[in-house]
């Protein structure tokens, strides 16, 4: 029995962040077909920023209405949308209306809201539930939440996504045989399996997650409670019922809770001073605005004029690396101030490089190189990987000082998010700083 529950919470946690997760590792070949082209991912930034509005209303009604919402029936609610936007998706995520004269991918905009707000509101609801088991299964579902976006990440790169190559194509002018012209255009050649296929895939997960919950809120009356006290009752807030801002951030929520999980009860931890507790929180702060907000919004930018390959293996590396480094920070644990200092400076390098290459497009520093390609995947995969650790170190500190410094921390996570969020997105669409381009037809200086 205790094997078959540590299966279901493995599997109940892969429905916590996947189908988000899916969508950023699939975005390479969808930025291709839809209007908004390389714009698209600023779009999501911000929908998934709205969405928060789901945790913050299971959080009203705990405070307004202590005992009267039903976390079971909220997470049966959100895995059920969950599966039928992943099926929705599959049938319209390219299609488009009219809107102020232009066109745009409404209907995925519309799907993708309710995506993100399942994933938002797993954030609130699936922890507090497992905690009604012993304190061993919350390990085991937290590798199933790493898994989350480990699996789309190592399934996009299955589907080869985003590659593409220019063709010469010729017109005739009038009726003169001597009239035609020459051009390239770029073709993009089909992945293994289409997008439609990878969006069931994501709804089979939801599923089984779906499953895994209805096996787990079924368990004998013997396996459902635990004797052991994950959290001292004076301080079960901590579930996240009543601390919803450390636990809604889209990437750094799922590091900071499994850092938080790992470290002692809470208690009153070593004293740091005024100044070190400003650093601290400004290290949360830029962190979540920029893994959540400022670098997502123009990766196709920073990306796409290496060439689709770049973006796909960008994306999906990016994916995997964050619960990768999520895992190492658990097990390796620096809580140095200095050392998080210079993890978060070198961090900022690479995210600076990055943003660097998203202002030079349409012709960003060693285009059409391997060695360009090889530079702009390994930074991205290196921004990810050390801020997604210092994510989660500060997480820990914070969780050991005390209940309000975690509480402050989430506030910050959020508003860090936000903040980049709804920076970026004039920025790119509506001042245009930013410069998308066709890597058959740009011409770009020598």
């Amino acid at each position: 029995m205790a094997l078959l529950i540590h299966m279901l919470a493995c599997a109940f946690g892969l429905g916590s962040w996947v189908a988000v997760n899916g969508l950023w590792v699939e975005l390479p070949l969808i930025v291709n077909t839809l209007p908004e082209g390389w714009e698209l991912p600023s779009y999501l930034t911000v929908i998934i920023q709205l969405a928060n509005l789901g945790p913050l209303l299971v959080t009203l009604m705990h405070k307004l209405c202590p005992g009267r919402l039903k976390e079971h029936v909220v997470i049966y609610a959100i895995l059920s949308i969950g599966v039928l936007s992943c099926i929705l998706l599959a049938f319209f995520w390219d299609k488009t209306t009219m809107v102020a004269g232009a066109s745009h991918s409404t209907a995925f905009f519309i799907i993708t809201f309710f995506l993100s707000l399942v994933d938002c509101t797993s954030s609130v609801t699936f922890l507090p539930f497992m905690m009604q088991l012993p304190a061993k299964y919350i390990t085991t579902y937290f590798i199933g939440e790493g898994l989350s976006g480990f699996i789309p990440g190592v399934v996009a790169l299955a589907q080869g996504v985003g590659i593409a190559k220019c063709v010469n194509s010729s017109e005739t002018a009038g009726n003169h045989t001597d009239g035609n012209t020459w051009s390239l255009h770029t073709e993009y050649l089909p992945p293994n399996f289409s997008t439609e296929v990878f969006f069931f895939f994501l709804a089979a997960m939801m599923c089984i997650s779906l499953a895994a919950f209805v096996a787990l809120n079924r368990l004998p009356r013997r396996y459902e409670l635990s004797t052991e006290n994950l959290v001292p009752d004076s301080e079960a807030s901590v579930s996240g019922l009543d601390n919803p801002g450390a636990e809604i951030d889209e990437d750094g929520v799922k590091c900071h809770r499994k850092g938080a999980a790992q470290s002692k009860p809470l208690q009153t931890g070593p004293k740091h001073s005024v100044y070190q507790l400003t650093f601290i929180y400004f290290l949360v702060v830029w962190v979540n605005s920029a893994t959540n907000g400022l670098l997502p919004s123009v990766q196709t930018y920073s990306c796409m004029p290496y060439g689709n390959l770049a973006y796909h293996l960008s994306a999906a590396l990016a994916s995997v690396a964050n619960p990768v480094a999520c895992t190492i920070a658990m097990f390796f644990q620096n809580r140095s101030l200095v050392f998080l200092g210079v993890l978060t400076a070198l961090g900022t390098g690479f995210a600076s490089y990055n943003m660097a290459m998203a202002a030079m497009s349409p012709c960003p520093l060693l285009q059409g190189s391997a060695v360009g390609v090889m530079i702009i995947v390994l930074s991205w995969l290196l921004f990810t990987g050390t801020l997604s650790y210092v994510k989660v170190m500060v997480g820990v500190i914070l969780r050991d000082r005390s209940h309000s410094a975690l509480v402050w921390c989430g506030a910050a996570a959020q508003m860090g998010s936000l903040v980049g969020s709804v920076t970026m997105f004039p920025l790119v669409n509506v001042y245009r700083l930013f410069t998308s381009g066709d890597i058959c037809n740009t011409k770009c200086p020598l």
